[in-house]
């Protein structure tokens, strides 16, 4: 029998997954994957759309935090699985000049309110969506997706969002996946 040398990357596959904490280094929505950076990981690890979809999210902003099960394939580690994503920037989030910044505590009390994104611009920085029940629009800043640890949202996608009442209407401080509230609730 001859050896090709694959004899490790051929049996790392069927080793059971491993947990990985790091950051994202990027992740692009369009091409449909990106890459996490991680300490003790000798490459970058592959994280798939699919994987991050599974998770409940479409995507994910460079810099989060993000806990993930990982398997080494032929091609190098691979992320198979997104255990839990942490915003890019802790402490105060910081509404928009008007509205100034919110507390962690007083933004860890809001509640979360089920809705549907109506449409986001990342080229123009916000978008809307709307609660369950309620017909008034809820304004999403970028800056605020950017640190509930999203890069874009699409049409139709389900979030679960904390509001406030701004001097312009509602407004979002954070955003949530909708399976992530799910589970947490659970």
């Amino acid at each position: 029998m001859v050896n090709l040398g694959n004899d490790r990357d051929m049996s790392s596959e069927n080793e059971a997954p491993r947990l990985v904490r790091g950051r994202v280094k990027w992740f692009d929505p369009t091409k449909g994957f990106g890459f996490i950076v991680a300490d003790g990981e000798p490459s970058d690890i592959l994280l798939h759309g699919n994987v991050l979809r599974n998770y409940g999210q479409s995507t994910v902003a460079d810099g989060a935090g993000i806990a993930v099960r990982v398997q080494a394939t032929q091609r190098g580690t691979q992320a198979v699985e997104v255990v839990s994503i942490e915003p890019p920037v802790a402490g105060p989030v910081t509404v928009s000049p008007e509205e100034g910044e919110i507390a962690p505590e007083v933004l860890a009390s809001l509640p979360l309110e089920p809705a549907r994104v109506k449409w986001f611009d990342k080229a123009k920085g916000f978008g809307f969506a709307n609660v369950f029940g309620q017909a008034e629009d809820v304004f999403i800043h970028i800056e605020v997706l950017r640190m509930s640890g999203f890069a874009d949202l699409q049409p139709g996608e389900a979030v679960c969002l904390k509001i406030i009442q701004g001097r312009r209407g509602r407004m979002a401080v954070q955003v949530l996946a909708w399976e992530v509230a799910a589970r947490g609730a659970a």
